[in-house]
């Protein structure tokens, strides 16, 4: 199989205007939303001390995913994606403010805890298919594969700057104070929007077919579009399955995790765990930015990198000594950063461009609306079992699938 991205010479997309601003404000939009999670996780969990509900913080989170991905995508198709980021960026100022108000008032109860998350769910919805579709009109096709690449690793720096600026936070203003503070760096990114001059009218591209936007309808007929382009289709398995298994369902739980390895406190050794999958995805992205012709970017590299993922992640659920845990997932990190960022760029610069919304928003449904089945899988069988079990089986579960579709195209030279 010989994907787009080897037919298109690739080049930094760095080099193009306005691509650094979108840089930035994205990773403090996303610095943002981990800082939110670092401190609603850790008071929900001090306070009901409940593995389900860890559960169903990522139920919450990327089941908006699952059920809005393909809408959204078509509204892209349709209407100006700028303004759909900024409405993620005001639901996610409306999460953390809602936060906050519960925290000061000491009135926070499960079902509260509950719609927040929702809340903050349908923010990430709007924002994540909307941004990749603005990040092709910004680059084109030529720099995709880089933006895509430092787009994935600005979103990991953002994991590992928010844990330690919501851990300092956390411990020099407190929980209260701190979540308020975070509504602050949602808005350069909504700001930048307001004005800024990307989106598929700017390149003079036609607005794709005005079709009504149907939900299940157009999931089935979207499938349908993209048939007859084969490595779409593989990227998606791939991505749909490291997230019904495994997801990022292990990261609400790591209170849990860390309290095992006997650094449950909000200090730096448990910031260190929170951020240690997240320096190892900032190594993969530099490595892969500057010294990308070691790992090309192709359906095989994706598998690969997949397999050594859901390893590293079952090794980590039976680990009890602390600096092994370290390492090992800093390896997960840096694995899952260069199978993810592979995957989303073989689907953009493979995606047909009059539906490119529509499955742009497929390939989110399944990279992270069944996520949502992660939060079962790890989260609430975690509950009945423990997290670690939980967490294993997950992992091998994934590390049987990944492996035999590798065994299954190896011999196509995929």
């Amino acid at each position: 199989m010989i994907s787009t991205a080897d037919a298109v010479p690739e080049s930094s997309a760095l080099r193009t205007p306005g691509y650094r601003t979108f840089l930035l404000t994205f990773m403090l939009a996303m610095m943002a939303d981990n800082i939110e999670h670092v401190i609603s996780y850790w008071v929900v969990f001090q306070k009901f001390h409940s593995a389900a509900l860890g559960g169903f913080a990522v139920v919450s989170h990327w089941l908006p995913f699952l059920v809005f991905s393909v809408p959204v995508g078509a509204l892209n198709d349709r209407f100006d994606s700028r303004r759909l980021i900024q409405c993620g960026m005001v639901l996610f100022i409306i999460a953390s403010v809602g936060w906050g108000y519960f925290f000061v008032t000491d009135s926070l109860q499960v079902w509260h805890a509950m719609v927040l998350l929702t809340i903050h769910g349908c923010a990430g919805v709007l924002w994540g298919t909307s941004s990749q579709m603005l990040l092709y009109d910004i680059v084109g096709a030529r720099s995709l594969p880089s933006a895509v690449r430092l787009n994935a690793t600005a979103r990991y720096l953002g994991v590992l700057v928010g844990p330690g600026v919501g851990s300092l936070i956390m411990r020099t203003l407190g929980p209260t104070w701190g979540i308020f503070v975070n509504t602050v760096f949602y808005l350069p990114l909504l700001l930048w929007l307001v004005r800024a001059p990307y989106g598929r009218h700017f390149r003079g591209v036609a607005a794709g077919p005005k079709r009504a936007v149907r939900g299940l309808a157009d999931i089935i007929q979207t499938i349908r579009d993209v048939r007859e382009v084969p490595v779409v289709g593989a990227m998606v398995l791939l991505a749909g399955t490291a997230s019904f298994f495994i997801g990022n369902s292990y990261h609400a739980q790591m209170p849990g995790f860390a309290q095992d390895l006997g650094h449950g406190d909000p200090g730096a050794t448990y910031t260190l765990l929170l951020g240690a999958d997240a320096a190892g995805a900032l190594l993969a992205g530099i490595l892969l930015e500057t010294r990308g012709s070691w790992l090309r970017t192709e359906p095989a590299s994706a598998l690969k990198m997949a397999l050594l993922w859901g390893c590293a992640l079952f090794a980590f659920s039976l680990i009890r000594v602390y600096p092994v845990a370290i390492v090992v997932l800093f390896l997960a990190g840096f694995f899952e950063l260069s199978f993810g960022s592979m995957t989303q760029a073989l689907v953009q610069l493979n995606a047909p461009d009059t539906i490119r919304g529509r499955v742009l928003g497929l390939f989110t449904m399944s990279a992270s609306g069944l996520r949502a089945f992660s939060g079962v899988t790890v989260g609430l069988l975690g509950s009945i079992t423990n997290i670690h079990l939980s967490l294993a089986v997950s992992a091998l579960a994934f590390v049987t699938v990944a492996g035999l579709l590798l065994l299954r195209r190896s011999p196509q030279g995929a």
